[in-house]
């Protein structure tokens, strides 16, 4: 008897969710860091960028050279507004080689973030993030729940 293993189909938009989000808290019980996790599916495979990857779309300083998009927000008032902060949380996404070719893939990614601005008052934050493909098709914007973090 043979069986064919059925794969899974994902449309070649990416498409994440939100996992989980883990505070790393200092030895003196500050909340400084903390671990973004999401999932990700992409129909075509061609997440991630090589380190070479840095002409054309993917130059520095184009909307393209970072692949993970990362807002950091703070509730203020009862609203939350998004904060610039001095360093970017943005990132690149390494290179994911696919199993096969054709098929799509699936995966979590895990990110390490400051997540406590010291020149703000404000405790409780939460960040947007959203990524690209090669083919510069974009995901989904996911939002993380608020993110209570102890400052002092």
């Amino acid at each position: 008897l043979y069986s064919c293993k059925k794969h899974e189909v994902y449309p070649i938009t990416p498409h994440i969710e939100f996992f989980k989000f883990t505070k790393i808290p200092t030895i003196n019980n500050i909340d400084s860091k903390g671990i973004l996790n999401i999932s990700f599916t992409d129909g075509d495979s061609d997440i991630g960028l090589k380190p070479e990857d840095t002409t054309g779309s993917f130059k520095v300083g184009s909307p393209y050279y970072y692949n993970f998009y990362i807002d950091y927000y703070e509730k203020q008032n009862d609203s939350f507004v998004k904060i610039d902060l001095p360093l970017t949380n943005n990132s690149r996404i390494p290179y994911i080689e696919p199993d096969e070719a054709e098929r799509g893939i699936k995966g979590n990614i895990e990110i390490e973030l400051f997540i406590n601005n010291i020149l703000s008052k404000y405790d409780t934050i939460m960040f947007k993030a959203f990524i690209y493909d090669r083919a510069l098709h974009k995901s989904n914007v996911i939002e993380t729940p608020e993110i209570v973090i102890k400052k002092k």
